[in-house]
């Protein structure tokens, strides 16, 4: 057995003298690693599920890459592209790319008894993947959609329908003005979505592409343009390349141009805002760390302080300074060790609560979830308690030398 080691083991697990000054040293230096480990498990978990469920609500409106007519894409107009067949077909084939699926839209005015909303109607067909809309429906159904006829049923969100007084099942006038030409059409509610993203839900409702298309006016294949879902969201920006070989400045049959954008193109505000807590992730890291290290310190200098004439003793019997030095770095790390396994057990054990039960609460309102969202990420997990041990032990490898300056001689005076 490796002599350091040994010694170590035994120091650590003496228990000979409780009134020793080390003995709550090492309690507060167990403790400060725990604490540190456990915010920074909680902390990255809390970031990370945050981000990816607000990122998923709004890819979950627009899809990962949306291809359309350029004015639409890049000016913000609705203006029409040709979608057919064959543009469809090479969506479809490109690398990384796992559905496609076309949309239109319109805007229009819903209006009750008492009251009106401006809206604006997305029109979807057979093809939308519906499992975000399934996934936030508070209220309802969700009929099919279809690109060949209406059933004269729409989806709109919990907070349209609380300011309109609407519940699913009622029926509602919606307005539709285009070239001086007003249009009426009467919808049922078919379901109520919630998803907390107030910039979408405000505003979007969902139709028919039938129906969309008709009150643009426009042509049977036209339409606002085509969401591309892909199969891995880290995709995007090589994806988006290939569309911009492939596609982009490419023209239609009426002569409009085909565009392509990324989903961080058309909403670059709440992606730099998300992005921005990596910041805040790095600096809890950075704080936590300091935190484990410097009480960890404080503590294996306590104990070097105490064990002067132990240190003396294995000096005078033979022992080099690089053993002794070793022998109270693995000390350090039976300290660590303890503090990484408690703080474990309370970070992992939160977040798992918190997962399952959902503890703790949120307005909605304000940061968009109703719970605070976290993410069981079990790489990141040992990546972080991997770091944290490395550091911790690195950061003692330099008070350790001052065992190195110690005397035999004068440690056996040492009281």
């Amino acid at each position: 057995m490796n002599f350091s080691l040994f010694i170590a083991r035994r120091i650590y697990n003496h228990q000979g003298d409780r009134h020793r000054v080390s003995r709550p040293a090492v309690k507060i230096a167990t403790l400060g690693v725990a604490i540190g480990l456990a915010v920074m498990l909680i902390s990255v978990s809390v970031v990370l599920g945050f981000k990816h469920t607000i990122r998923d609500k709004v890819v979950g409106f627009g899809n990962h890459i949306t291809v359309g007519n350029f004015q639409t894409v890049h000016g913000g107009e609705n203006v029409p592209i040709i979608m057919g067949d064959s543009m469809l077909n090479v969506l479809r084939k490109t690398w990384g790319v796992k559905h496609v699926q076309r949309y239109a839209m319109t805007q229009g005015i819903l209006k009750t008894d008492d009251n009106f909303l401006g809206v604006s109607f997305k029109g979807i067909a057979q093809e939308y993947d519906t499992t975000f809309i399934h996934q936030n429906l508070v209220e309802g159904s969700l009929p099919s959609f279809s690109d060949e006829s209406s059933k004269q049923k729409i989806v709109i969100s919990k907070m349209i329908a609380d300011q309109l007084g609407l519940h699913a099942g009622d029926r509602v006038f919606a307005y539709f003005i285009n070239d001086n030409d007003v249009r009426t059409r009467r919808y049922t509610i078919a379901g109520i979505y919630q998803t907390n993203l107030t910039m979408f839900d405000k505003i979007t409702v969902f139709t028919d592409l039938y129906s969309a298309v008709r009150l643009n006016a426009w042509e049977p294949e036209q339409v606002t343009g085509a969401e591309l879902m892909l199969d891995d969201f880290r995709q995007t920006d090589e994806v988006e390349d290939i569309l911009v070989a492939k596609v982009n400045r490419t023209t239609d049959s009426n002569g409009e141009t085909y565009s392509s954008a990324t989903i961080r193109n058309l909403f670059p505000q709440i992606f730099s805002w998300l992005d921005l807590l990596d910041l805040n992730v790095w600096i809890i890291l950075a704080l936590m760390i300091c935190v484990a290290g410097f009480t960890t310190i404080s503590g294996l200098l306590i104990i070097i302080l105490e064990r002067t004439n132990m240190i003396g003793l294995l000096k005078a019997l033979g022992a080099r300074n690089t053993t002794v030095r070793h022998t109270f770095l693995w000390f350090a790390v039976f300290i660590i060790g303890k503090g990484m396994l408690i703080g474990n057990i309370i970070g992992i054990g939160f977040i798992l609560l918190q997962h399952w039960f959902g503890l703790v609460k949120l307005d909605p309102s304000t940061y968009y979830v109703s719970t605070v969202p976290v993410e069981v990420n079990i790489p990141i997990f040992i990546l972080i308690n991997v770091v944290t041990l490395l550091v911790s032990v690195f950061v003692l490898i330099a008070p350790s030398y001052i065992i190195s300056r110690i005397h035999p001689a004068k440690s056996m005076r040492y009281e």
